[in-house]
């Protein structure tokens, strides 16, 4: 009948780890997000014009956030606010 024990189920240890590290991730996300938005809005919108928002750029990769997060946040900045996205 399996090897789990009564109220044990992997799935669920790995729940609520997921869950924790989930949420501390798009933490980070958007903490990184909003510096590429504020980056982007405060010089070019263009990495290679603009190093502040290159270095942005540079280390969102590095924590591995999705490229789409980032075009996402640099087309924030240029559209002004959040409201207006065309998608």
């Amino acid at each position: 009948k399996g090897s789990t024990m009564a109220g044990h189920s992997k799935w669920a240890n790995i729940q609520h780890r997921k869950g924790r590290q989930d949420a501390v991730r798009s933490k980070l996300f958007s903490k990184l997000a909003k510096e590429i938005t504020v980056a982007a809005k405060m010089g070019d919108p263009d990495v290679d014009k603009n190093p502040r928002l290159r270095m942005a750029v540079k280390e969102a990769k590095s924590q591995s956030v999705p490229k789409d997060v980032i075009d996402r946040a640099i087309k924030k900045a240029i559209g002004g606010d959040a409201e207006n996205y065309d998608e």
